[in-house]
């Protein structure tokens, strides 16, 4: 009961933290609002409920760890939305959308097992999850600089997004969120990890903008979203040294 309690809460406040932070880049432009959107939000309750969930500090730190890696993976997900449209020819607008969400999607995918397998690795030749995961923020840090140097235009949106919009942000953050508690419950800390970070708002957020406002809105927010969401890999190593202590 406690375990479906903590998927249940921590998809329901996942959603609303989605449909709040993704609303920013559209009224206040693709710098403010792409890093006020990547602020830690929905890997607040999913670290609560991986947490409650697993109970143990070694699986918990282990869950944690890889979530610097998966925002590196996250900002490869992003830059890869800066480099696939110009890629894909100009066929017609919606299914020349789902081609490239899928082929981002599916580059994502591809990298998250061979992370998951590398992380493995390492941690059982006796390296600290937590070591793993301080290392790869360093590199976020650096991969998110580089990509905020060239200035790009950020535009706000111009169109108003409707609710049904919203609503299906929310629903996919949501059901990413559910599912890692869900995963952390059946003694799975590493997939749990991955899914806590996977690019639920950050595909429904480039898939909307481009829907609603067009390339130049999401595109103008990819920079600030790689940098600002580096303060996610920062909030997870905190807590994987925390939640232990406090508990």
């Amino acid at each position: 009961m406690l375990a479906l309690a903590a998927i249940l809460i921590s998809g329901l406040i996942a959603g609303v933290a989605a449909i709040l932070v993704t609303v920013s880049i559209e009224r206040w432009g693709g710098l403010h609002g792409g890093v006020l959107a990547t602020v830690p939000s929905t890997i607040v309750p999913a670290a609560v409920g991986i947490w409650l969930a697993i109970g143990s500090q070694s699986e918990f730190r282990a869950a944690m760890g890889i979530v610097p890696i998966g925002l590196i993976l996250n900002a490869g997900f992003l830059y890869l939305w800066r480099v696939v449209p110009s890629l894909i020819p100009e066929w017609r607008f919606g299914f020349r959308l789902t081609v490239i969400t899928i082929a981002t999607l599916a580059t994502w995918g591809a990298a998250a097992a061979v992370s998951m397998i590398s992380f493995s690795y390492l941690t059982s030749l006796g390296i600290d999850p937590f070591t793993i995961g301080v290392v790869a923020l360093f590199f976020g840090l650096v991969i998110g600089f580089i990509a905020t140097m060239k200035h790009r235009p950020t535009p706000r949106g111009q169109n108003k997004v409707g609710l049904f919009t919203l609503l299906m942000r929310g629903l996919a953050a949501s059901a990413s969120i559910g599912i890692a508690v869900w995963l952390s419950s059946l003694g799975n800390p590493l997939a749990s990890g991955v899914m806590s970070i996977f690019p639920a708002i950050f595909t429904t957020s480039m898939v909307a903008l481009w829907l609603s406002q067009g390339e130049a809105v999401p595109a103008g927010a990819i920079g600030p979203m790689m940098f600002g969401s580096q303060s996610v890999s920062l909030y997870a190593l905190l807590v994987a040294l925390l939640y232990p202590r406090f508990d």
